[in-house]
Parts: C-alpha cells; sequence; structure tokens
C-alpha cells in the first residue's frame, strides 16, 4: 500500500476505497479493486473507533459533572446542617441544662444522617467515575480490536496480491 493510500482515512477514505472498487471493475484490476475494499473497510474501522472513543469521552464528562453536583449537593447539605446546629446551640442556651442535652443529641443524629448521606453520596460519584472509565476502556480494547481486524483484512489482502503476483 502506498502512502497515499495510508493516509487517506475517514469519509475521504471512504470515497476513495469506493472509487478505487469502481476503477478496478472498470478496468479489470482485481487487485486495485480489493485495495479499494481495505481501504474503505479500514475507514469505517476508523470511523467507528473513533465514535466509541467519543462516547466514552462523553460518559466520562457526564459522570464528572455528577460527581461535582453530588459533591456541590452534600457541601449544601453540610452548610443547611451547620446553619441548624448553630440555632439549636442558641435555643440550648436559652434553655435548662435538659434540652441542651437534647438539642445536642438531635444536632449529633443529624450531622450523623448527614454524614452517611455524604458517604453515600461519594461513593455513588465514585462508582459512576468507575463506571465512565470502564466504558472508555472498553471502547479503547474495542477500537484496538477493530483496528486489529483491519490490519489483519489488509494483511490477508496483501498475501491474495502476493499470490496472484507470483
Amino acid at each position: 500500500m502506498s502512502e497515499q493510500e495510508k493516509v487517506a482515512g475517514g469519509p475521504l477514505g471512504k470515497v476513495v476505497g469506493r472509487a478505487k472498487q469502481a476503477v478496478g471493475a472498470a478496468i479489470g484490476r482485481d487487485e486495485l479493486q480489493r485495495e479499494g475494499k481495505v481501504q474503505e473497510v479500514q475507514a469505517d474501522v476508523q470511523a467507528e473507533a473513533a465514535e466509541k472513543a467519543a462516547e466514552a469521552e462523553r460518559a466520562e464528562a457526564e459522570a464528572g459533572i455528577e460527581a461535582e453536583k453530588a459533591e456541590t449537593e452534600a457541601e449544601r447539605h453540610e452548610t443547611e446542617l451547620e446553619a441548624a446546629e448553630i440555632e439549636a446551640e442558641e435555643e440550648a442556651e436559652r434553655k435548662r441544662a435538659e434540652e441542651q442535652r437534647g438539642a445536642s443529641a438531635r444536632a449529633q443524629v443529624e450531622k450523623a444522617a448527614a454524614d452517611r448521606e455524604r458517604l453515600s453520596t461519594e461513593q455513588r460519584s465514585e462508582a459512576e467515575r468507575q463506571q465512565a472509565a470502564a466504558e472508555q476502556s472498553a471502547a479503547k480494547r474495542d477500537a484496538a480490536e477493530l483496528q486489529r481486524e483491519a490490519d489483519r483484512a489488509e494483511e490477508a489482502a496483501a498475501a491474495i496480491d502476493s499470490k496472484e503476483k507470483n
């Protein structure tokens, strides 16, 4: 395969591949026809690999956004909890010692619940990040496999061409 053929990928490579097939069929050159088919398949494989990589990047970006949302929500919730604790403390100072202990106990329960909720949110965010990374990894593996298939097809075509020349 010439240097120009290696460069012609994507939609242009597909068009060039089809053109080679048509020209090869028209002039009776099977080698040119096969070369065009290999180039068209390789362009399809490259396009599919690029699409899968883009999908994985989008999924990872979405997971990052969801993680940021969860983090912001946890901070907001924590701020609201802190405001509630301050209010409870002021009220507790005006009340008797028994009421103060009750308010303090309620604040601790609320904080523990908020901590559990924050931890749960962080765990979900981490799971989403891991899922996105797994999807990106799978997409990369798929792209690599598709590239290997294209390479094998190209090698097979070269072997056929070599046999036909002999």
